[in-house]
């Protein structure tokens, strides 16, 4: 039974998480790198300060603070990005076109705001929220938010407002044509590609952040046909951990 449930879930889903989660893990070692750098840098400017001056610096009262986004979480949650979109599939019964859509959404997303960078803290909300965006737009029937708040791990509160900043942020632009719809199935189909013949020579940690990857003109052939799971769920259960920090 448990193999049939595994092989009902679609590749979109699989390939779309594996990118993510891919993107995620390389921007954590950049912030990583960036704040050891950023901590050394405020240590000597203060030192310096504290030598110059004789007194107690205001450094730290004046550094530059990072930009902070309603995504962001506080703590790392303890499910991967590939249980977390899997858990998303199962219980909220979106059509696989729907996972293509909430990933042309989030790329929008994040193209307008570029200090934005997707990482382990964020990305599980930004999930839930583009998948919730996605099936109202693409979708006949679909589960209102307090259902997808509880899929999610998050308060219905917090999914209405994650909703609306998602929505502005995209400058309600959600209109998506077949061409672009195309494009994103080839950027996908590439990933997929990239996961069944994964390069062998290593390559170097990059020094600046890691975008999602470019749409290419391209198009491939890439959501399943089987239909998604039965939309008659009246049990959620909780997520195993619950994304409120």
């Amino acid at each position: 039974m448990a193999a049939e449930d595994q092989a009902a879930v679609p590749r979109v889903v699989s390939i779309l998480s594996a990118l993510l989660e891919r993107v995620a893990e390389r921007n954590d070692v950049v912030a990583a790198v960036e704040r050891r750098i950023r901590d050394v840098e405020e240590q000597e400017e203060e030192e310096h300060d504290q030598q110059e001056d004789g007194k107690e610096s205001t450094t730290t009262m004046t550094k530059k603070k990072k930009a902070v986004s309603a995504f962001q979480g506080l703590t790392k949650p303890a499910i991967s990005v590939g249980g977390y979109l899997e858990r998303i599939f199962r219980f909220a019964g979106c059509s696989p076109s729907c996972y293509v859509v909430a990933y042309i959404y989030l790329d929008r997303f994040l193209r307008r705001r570029p200090a934005l960078a997707v990482d382990s803290f964020n990305v599980h909300r930004l999930l839930i929220t583009s998948v919730l965006t996605a099936v109202k737009f693409v979708d006949d029937i679909c589960y209102n938010n307090a259902y997808f708040a509880r899929v999610g791990g998050i308060s219905l509160m917090e999914m209405n407002y994650l909703e609306v900043d998602f929505l502005f942020g995209i400058a309600f632009d959600l209109n998506v044509t077949p061409a672009v719809f195309a494009s994103y199935c080839a950027v996908l189909q590439t990933e997929m590609a990239y996961l069944e013949h994964p390069p062998h020579r290593r390559r170097r940690h990059r020094r600046h952040q890691v975008r999602l990857p470019p749409t290419p003109a391209a198009a491939y052939r890439l959501i399943d046909r089987a239909l998604p799971l039965s939309l008659s769920l009246s049990f959620v259960p909780a997520v195993s951990t619950v994304l409120v920090s």
